[in-house]
């Protein structure tokens, strides 16, 4: 039977997450995946990513044992057991997406799909067509290559490469010099592994500052700490080539207007993701695309009745998160029932260390927006917790309306951030104030506590910090 209410094609979070969603709703659902089921995220992004890093910290926190009244000899790590844990966790988590699958009756095809029209998708090439009444693309994004001479070289990979391609995960594999193009969230996760690890980073950015969409002041303390630890950071560069001198790969670029050449075993290009359509219509027949990303309304709708989009190919937002989100109250929508979602409030999270996460607006644009705002910060170099974690400098940092108190946005970067945030996230949700969160006993000792003085001193309140000037 090839009759469907919803087929969703790829199954990355947003597919996953919203045919499992229309399933429980009672619809006939189709899920189609070319791949691996959990898509980018789960095989060849967050996850992976996540487990590296969480070893790179664990053989950097090694490095302060003496510390902590513990002593290790010969200290050293295996890079391509490593790279087994992270595939490891990987298998162990697509299992569990399989099995829900499986749990709640939805088809699954694992097979290329192409849209021959509104309500027809075709599998693979010339086989199978299914017929649905909705299709919900959730086809995600993949790494961006621009136009650099030299980005085919040997040794010159993107992040899919590196977390997905057989020959980094030899035990000599991991290079001691290496260079980032790109100091956005991706490029600063993998700096922060390799950096633990104890290779020579170099980091390549266009921009002023490295993560240039973040709030200015966790920019600049990361950039900071990471310069601490040995990383280099150009900004204000532009890379004009990659070439091969020696052995070797050279990156060349202009910075402030001045040549640069740096040498390096190998380079990683990070700028950032395209969404990913590549195949997905037949010919004759498309949506409105804007520069590759497809067109949606609020209600995920492109221009083709019957047809939604969401998440990275939609390229509003590229998280992970935000697709599941998308994708859920999508679902829900082709059901006929109210999205059971706020999509207004998304957290983003870098995990480099320490952690990093923000939620709604920064000071700088609330003032870009002519909304009056006050502050309130806390340095975590006063938390307990984070005093016996041995962690570095790190902060709270709130951001409420000026008048009526309500939290507008809030700024972290400490250990356990991207955590802590939620807590932050769900009171933008519900519009609650700085009183009403500080109204709340966190426990002690603890991250959290963070949250109560970061609110606190936005009445100039807080315990733990000097008084404000009036």
């Amino acid at each position: 039977m090839n009759e469907y209410q919803l087929i969703v094609i790829g199954a990355g979070p947003g597919g996953y997450e919203a045919a499992i969603r229309a399933a429980q709703l009672g619809l006939r659902t189709a899920l189609i995946e070319r791949r691996e089921i959990g898509g980018t995220c789960l095989n060849r992004g967050c996850i992976p990513t996540k487990a590296m890093l969480h070893s790179a910290q664990l053989y950097r926190e090694a490095s302060q044992f003496e510390l902590f009244g513990l002593h290790t000899e010969n200290t050293s790590f295996d890079w391509e057991k490593i790279h087994q844990r992270k595939n490891e966790v990987v298998t162990k988590l697509r299992g569990g997406i399989e099995q829900l699958i499986k749990a709640n009756k939805i088809d699954f095809f694992n097979k290329s799909a192409s849209i021959l029209g509104k309500n027809d998708v075709q599998l693979g090439q010339g086989e199978e067509i299914l017929h649905a009444e909705n299709i919900l693309i959730a086809t995600g994004s993949v790494p961006a290559r621009p136009p650099i001479p030299g980005l085919d070289l040997p040794g010159v990979v993107t992040s899919d490469e590196l977390l997905d391609n057989p020959q980094f995960a030899r035990a000599d594999s991991l290079a001691k010099e290496i260079l980032i193009i790109g100091g956005g969230v991706i490029g600063m996760e993998f700096a922060s592994v390799f950096a633990s690890l104890g290779c020579k980073v170099t980091i390549v950015e266009a921009m002023e500052r490295i993560l240039p969409t973040m709030d200015r002041e966790i920019s600049q303390s990361l950039g900071m700490l990471l310069k601490k630890r040995g990383v280099a950071i150009h900004t204000g560069a532009m890379v004009e080539k990659i070439e091969q001198e020696d052995g070797q790969l050279v990156c060349c670029f202009t910075e402030k207007g001045k040549a640069q050449r740096i040498p390096a075993q190998q380079i990683l290009v990070a700028i950032g993701r395209r969404p990913n359509t590549q195949g997905l219509f037949a010919g004759g027949f498309e949506v409105a695309c804007e520069r590759g990303r497809i067109v949606t309304d609020e209600s995920f709708r492109t221009i083709v009745e019957g047809i939604y989009a969401i998440g990275d190919v939609t390229a509003k937002i590229q998280l992970a998160h935000m697709a599941s989100a998308q994708g859920i109250c999508a679902a829900h929508i082709i059901a006929g029932q109210q999205p059971p979602i706020n999509l207004n409030a998304v957290p983003g999270c870098i995990y480099t260390d320490p952690e990093i996460a923000s939620v709604g607006i920064t000071e700088d644009e609330a003032k870009a927006q002519g909304i009056p705002v006050k502050k309130g910060k806390y340095l975590m170099t006063g938390n307990g917790r984070s005093i016996i974690d041995e962690q570095e400098r790190g902060f709270i940092k709130v951001i409420a309306h000026a008048e009526t108190d309500v939290i507008l946005g809030a700024q972290l970067m400490c250990a356990r951030a991207t955590d802590i945030v939620s807590e932050l996230s769900t009171a933008i949700v519900n519009g609650l104030t700085c009183a009403q969160l500080a109204s709340v006993i966190r426990p002690h000792p603890t991250f959290c506590e963070g949250v109560t003085e970061a609110v606190e001193d936005v009445h100039g309140m807080a315990i733990h910090l000097a008084p404000k000037k009036r």
